[in-house]
């Protein structure tokens, strides 16, 4: 049984979530987390409920998704796995800070592991999906939960519509190729996005104008 946090951070309004189960191991994923009051929130969610952090995921490199990473690393001792297309993008933060007139003083991740596509990556008892759908950014991935039916999907897909794909790196043909791959999942899967409310694939074939079967 998950249970799933979310915490919604910086000037854009990312959600990052901390996904823990009944063995108290957790991931945090897409840690955006600006503030030092964002960021102390969620050590508090942690510390509250005795969880063991063993992952630190981000769906895609754009710095909104990533502003906590060497807080969370500094503080647990994780490294920041993303897909390695994005890896780039990560090291390359203080460029993406300037197109939003962001000075950073510090590199938001410290510490990078790249996976690629069909990694699996295991907490408590439960294993979770990489898969690759690009558009959004060359290394956007949705993190699939198959047997709790639920999928992080980033920036890829939100509730009744998808991610920019203006951003160096983004492709409109892409992210409409890999919204194909959303129609495998069954209809009650519950999808978090990365910015926005939760949605169901259900809900977005009756209402997303870019999906359909």
């Amino acid at each position: 049984m998950l249970k799933i946090e979310t915490f919604t951070c910086n000037m854009l309004q990312e959600n990052c979530y901390v996904v823990s189960d009944e063995t108290k191991e957790c991931v945090i994923i897409d840690c955006g987390a600006y503030t030092e009051a964002e960021k102390l929130a969620i050590k508090k969610y942690i510390n509250e409920n005795e969880l063991r952090p063993v992952h630190l995921i981000a769906t895609h490199g754009h710095l909104d998704h990533n502003f906590g990473d060497a807080f969370i690393t500094s503080t647990y001792g994780l490294p920041l796995e993303l897909d390695a297309s994005d890896e780039a993008y990560v090291r390359a933060a203080d460029k993406q800070a300037a197109l939003f007139g962001i000075a950073l003083t510090e590199p938001i991740a410290t510490d990078i592991k790249p996976f690629t596509a069909g990694a699996h990556l295991k907490f408590g008892s439960h294993d979770i999906e990489v898969i690759e759908t690009p558009g959004h950014s060359m290394g956007s991935v949705v993190l699939y939960i198959k047997d709790e039916r639920v999928a992080f999907t980033g920036d890829t897909l939100f509730r009744g519509s998808i991610g920019r794909t203006d951003f160096e790196g983004g492709s409109m043909l892409m992210i409409i190729q890999s919204l194909r791959m959303f129609v495998q999942f069954p209809d009650d899967i519950t999808l978090l996005p990365g910015h926005g409310p939760k949605t169901t694939m259900g809900y977005e074939l009756a209402h997303n104008p870019y999906l359909d079967r």
